[in-house]
Order: structure tokens, then C-alpha cells, then sequence
């Protein structure tokens, strides 16, 4: 597993050479907060890493449901009991295996792996504005119904699950990446997912990191450039 540091964030990535899975860790003055878990085979990199900064794991933050965000979540959960679990309260269905959509919701399916049922009740479910740890929660939906980022303002450093993907290049999910198209395929719904994307674009992060590729430091360009082709590419079709 590769460790990258950007201030008080590591990246932990799962095979970087070939199917980059990222999970991160924000060490907090006294704690320390895990976003999402990757796959299963992250966890043995995730534990490492909690030893060697000697510091308790208070929470795992899930930015959605898709199965390679939530990988090793029941193993964690095992290893480290009093640790809390939160994941946005539409997302929470996700992890029951329910995909059905509620009435205000754009009809088209749920992608991506989802979850058979995890043995697993979250005990925070979260919504816009919640604070855990120094994160602040922003909805962005469109990945999935409830994704959500994580915002720290002091370093203006935002985890955004899978609302953008640098692997192959930088864009907004939804829109096709031939060298990475995973994001793409799995993304639910791409109007919503632009809108999360102008979203993320207004509160001018300096630190972007992602699900899929590397963290990207001053990323205004890039995530202009994005949200441009996106918007060009979604208005081709409407």
C-alpha cells in the first residue's frame, strides 16, 4: 500500500500501479479520523498506519455505499469496536443492499457494487453541515444519492469520495475517462453530479483528494477545466 502525506493527511492507496483504491486518514490533534476503508485487502494497511501514529481511531467517515469504499469496514469495526461509523443518512440504505429510489429522486439506477446486507448499523448518520472531528460534511450527491465530502477548513483540504477522479485525468464523475472509466460506470447520476462538482468549485479547496488517483494540491484549475467539459459534454446531449 503507498502512503502519501499532504499536511495532516495520509492517502493510503491500494494498488497504485493498477487499480488505485483510496482511503485516507486526518490526524487530529489527539484522534484520528478514517475515510472510508477501501477494499479488504486495504485493511491490513490501514491498521499499519493507526500503530505508527500511535493515536486512537475515533471514527470511520463513509463519503458512500459502493463496496470499494467500504471494503474492510466490517474488520475495522471488529478491530476497533468503540470506533464510530457514519455515513449520510440516504446513503445508509446502501449499505442494506437497498437500492430502491425515493419519489423526488431522478429514476435511473443505482450503480456500482453495493453491499449484500453488511452486519453493520451506523451509529451517526450524517447530513449537510455536520462537523466530525475538524471535517465539515457537504452533500454531493450524484455518485450516489447521499455521497458526501469531507471539508477541513483550516487547511481547505475537502475528501470528495468519488465526486472527481484524477486517475487517467481529472474529472467529474460521470463523464467517461478511457484510461480510468470505472468512476463512470458506477456514477448514478451525472446532472447531480455536476452540480455537487460547482459545488465543491465554490468553497476554492487547495487540497483535492479523491477516491480513485492522487491528491491534488491547488487544484482550481483542474477542477474549473472539469466542470467545464462536463457541462460541454452533459448539454451535447439534453
Amino acid at each position: 500500500m503507498r502512503i502519501t502525506k499532504t499536511n495532516n493527511l495520509f492517502q493510503l492507496t491500494l494498488w497504485p500501479n493498477f487499480f488505485p483504491v483510496n482511503c485516507y486518514i486526518v490526524e487530529e490533534q489527539d484522534e484520528l479520523i478514517l475515510i472510508d476503508t477501501g477494499m479488504a485487502a486495504s485493511f491490513k494497511g490501514i491498521v499499519s498506519l493507526i500503530n505508527e501514529l500511535e493515536k486512537p481511531l475515533t471514527n470511520i467517515v463513509l463519503t458512500h455505499g459502493h463496496g470499494d469504499h467500504v471494503g474492510s469496514l466490517m474488520k475495522l469495526k471488529k478491530a476497533y469496536p468503540e470506533t464510530c461509523v457514519s455515513i449520510s443518512n440516504r446513503d445508509s440504505r446502501l449499505l442494506k443492499g437497498d437500492t430502491t429510489l425515493d419519489e423526488t429522486e431522478p429514476q435511473s439506477p443505482i450503480k456500482g457494487g453495493i453491499p449484500k446486507n453488511l452486519d453493520i448499523v451506523p451509529e451517526r448518520l450524517l447530513k449537510e453541515g455536520d462537523q466530525v472531528g475538524t471535517l465539515e460534511v457537504v452533500g454531493t450527491p450524484g455518485h450516489t444519492p447521499g455521497s458526501i465530502s469531507l471539508f477541513e477548513r483550516k487547511n481547505r483540504a475537502i475528501i470528495v469520495g468519488d465526486a472527481f477522479q484524477t486517475q487517467g485525468k481529472v474529472a467529474v464523475c460521470g463523464q467517461l475517462v478511457p484510461l480510468f472509466p470505472f468512476p463512470a460506470f458506477a456514477t448514478w447520476n451525472k446532472e447531480l453530479s455536476l452540480e455537487s462538482a460547482k459545488k465543491i468549485q465554490l468553497l476554492s479547496p487547495q487540497i483535492l483528494a479523491v477516491g480513485h488517483g492522487k491528491i491534488l494540491v491547488s487544484p482550481k484549475e483542474n477542477i474549473n477545466h472539469a466542470i467545464v467539459d462536463a457541462e460541454r459534454k452533459i448539454n451535447k446531449y439534453l
